[in-house]
């Protein structure tokens, strides 16, 4: 599903990420966990190839990220709020998403109807431009438009990130929903590796750019992630 082979970045002559090799199968749910500068935003950078590599190459299903744009059909995400369109209201967004999707407006109106319990009653009808939401509500709309056109692969970086108590449960069940039938491939990176551990079947570290442990989730890795980041 997803290869990585001796990928790396660099800037200036520093290194900011170098993995030798990493295999994501269909199905996974991966957590990336690491404090700040250890290459996370940059390795999903290089998946959607938004930056180029230094060295190495990136496959979704075995197509080269940087040489073919047919990876796009079957893959989504959302990392910041650049990905939104600031201008559109939350609905005239959604529809911008699913027109690229393939998705008429009668199909996008019966898809975000699923998720009015997530939005809380603060995104749809309001008549007000995405650029006017505050951090927390622009990244709901960010990570449902993820999920239009029932993608394949789905990448979130720090999707708990400004999100109150509620939402973070919300996501959760639904991130938690999503890889239920193991159809899906998630990836998402977080400062918070509570929730991380929580949600994912594996974890993957990074630190300072290197891939530091690559492990299956289980009852004792919230303990091993906690002691490796205290250290």
């Amino acid at each position: 599903m997803i290869q990585i082979n001796n990928i790396s970045k660099q800037y200036g002559g520093t290194k900011v990420i170098h993995i030798d090799h990493l295999k994501i199968s269909k199905g996974e749910s991966v957590g990336l966990v690491g404090n700040n500068g250890a290459g996370k935003t940059t390795l999903f950078s290089l998946m959607l190839d938004l930056i180029p590599p230094t060295t190495g190459n990136i496959t979704l299903n075995d197509i080269q990220v940087n040489r073919s744009e047919d990876w796009k059909k079957f893959t989504t995400a959302f990392l910041d709020e650049s990905f939104l369109i600031n201008y559109l209201t939350p609905e005239e967004y959604f529809y911008f998403i699913g027109d690229l999707r393939g998705q008429n407006r009668a199909s996008i109106d019966q898809f975000i109807t699923q998720y009015s319990d997530f939005f809380n009653g603060e995104i749809l009808g309001k008549k007000k431009y995405l650029r006017d939401f505050s951090k927390g509500n622009q990244k709901k709309v960010g990570i449902i438009a993820t999920l239009i056109g029932d993608p394949e692969i789905i990448i979130l970086d720090e999707p708990f990130a400004n999100l109150d108590p509620s939402t973070q449960i919300r996501l959760k069940n639904l991130i938690k929903d999503l890889t239920l039938n193991r159809e899906k491939t998630i990836l998402i990176s977080s400062h918070d590796i509570n929730h991380t551990v929580e949600i994912s079947t594996r974890i993957i570290a990074l630190n300072k750019g290197e891939l530091v442990k690559d492990i299956e989730t289980s009852t004792q890795t919230l303990e091993e992630l906690e002691s490796f980041f205290t250290v």
